[in-house]
């Protein structure tokens, strides 16, 4: 009886813990730890390039690649390519890491709120990623590998689009053990909100189910990002991301990314339908409904969550405004999260969500002015 009675109590307490990790912002207190992303740290090498440069390595306007045994070949003299030819900017990049410090960006004043895991080597690239995301608040856990470079990632930029090209390096070493060592668990424990993007499917399946679960059993929030469509088209990576979508209580994406699932699973081509059918797919914890956010550049943002789809017009932006699109998606679920670790409704979570990539694409790379004004 007494057994019992201590379970309950502890459940009790468990709930209370909770409720005030959701709704901590309400009585002003610090929200340090809450938010946990893991994913891919990159140094993105950015330049405003001819349209011919992308077509020289076959690379597309709006999308996304990587350097893998496959294609190497053809692809890691782009970098050196790039820093021969263009004037180039090295910009701290990874699209989780993106997330993370936008969201703490429009944290400010609430604390650490924001932690990032991924694996960078023992380089100077690698003091410039943690040195900026430090300045931006993050409180960075790497994994650190003494053999492997840190990875870059070339942004090939043309008329406001941008094309990327990633050579995960060192984020392609993420070790398990890292987040089951001391620190990994206390970062992961204190933290409520968890985000990947899909881009970490390729690394840490393994590391991604672990959160994954931890959310599920303890009513926590976990979202992930479709990230990109060859993560959809490619099998392995596909049944890897299948395989994580039950613990997800969000999911983002962007239009291409939709379509793609979309086309992946039959549903056709209408987005509303796509968003609204992978909101009812499996899920783990049956306690909170997922909710779906597609993002459509300019167009408006579509919300799927119990079967109905809302619409969020994106505010226009002057097309002279526009300086480049790289870090766009990762702005607007920073944003979004920014605000729903503060128990945000769902139309301030995309107001914050568009207000992050509205100030985004306006500079160049994922940067952001000292101060938000939302």
């Amino acid at each position: 009886m007494a057994d019992q009675e201590s379970r309950i109590i502890q459940n009790l307490l468990d709930q209370i813990d909770a409720l005030k990790a959701e709704n901590a912002a309400l009585s002003g207190a610090s929200l340090d730890g809450i938010l946990l992303g893991m994913g891919n740290p990159l140094l993105d090498i950015s330049s405003e390039v001819p349209l011919t440069m992308c077509e020289k390595y076959g690379l597309k306007m709006g999308d996304a690649a990587m350097v893998d045994e496959n294609n190497s070949a053809k692809l890691l003299p782009l970098y050196q390519d790039l820093v021969d030819n263009y004037p180039v900017q090295y910009i701290a990049g990874g699209a989780t890491q993106n997330s993370m410090r936008v969201a703490q960006w429009m944290l400010q004043g609430k604390g650490s709120a924001t932690s990032y895991m991924g694996c960078v080597g023992k380089d100077k690239f690698g003091k410039v990623l943690a040195d900026a995301a430090k300045t931006d608040g993050v409180n960075v856990n790497y994994c650190v590998d003494a053999e492997a470079a840190t990875g870059t990632c070339a942004v090939l930029v043309n008329g406001g689009e941008r094309s990327l090209c990633a050579n995960l390096a060192a984020a392609n070493n993420y070790k398990l053990d890292h987040l089951k060592a001391a620190e990994g668990q206390s970062i992961m424990q204190k933290a409520q909100f968890y985000y990947s993007s899909g881009f970490f499917l390729t690394v840490s399946p393994e590391a991604m189910q672990l959160v994954g679960e931890h959310a599920a059993q303890e009513n926590k929030v976990y979202t992930m990002n479709l990230a990109a469509p060859f993560l959809i088209e490619v099998p392995f990576f596909y049944d890897r991301m299948v395989a994580m979508i039950p613990y997800c209580d969000y999911i983002f994406c962007n239009e291409s990314e939709a379509a793609s699932f979309g086309k992946k699973n039959e549903w056709g081509d209408d987005l509303k339908v796509v968003a609204t059918k992978l909101a009812a797919w499996d899920k783990k914890n049956s306690k909170r409904p997922r909710t779906v956010v597609f993002t459509q550049g300019s167009e408006c943002t579509l919300v799927a969550v119990n079967g109905s789809v809302t619409e969020f017009a994106v505010d226009p932006l002057a097309k002279d405004k526009l300086v480049d699109t790289n870090g766009a998606g990762d702005a607007f679920v920073g944003g979004f999260l920014s605000q729903l670790v503060q128990g945000a409704p769902v139309a301030q979570c995309v107001a914050a969500g568009h207000y992050g990539a509205r100030e985004v694409i306006q500079r160049s790379g994922c940067t952001f002015p000292p101060k938000p004004s939302f």
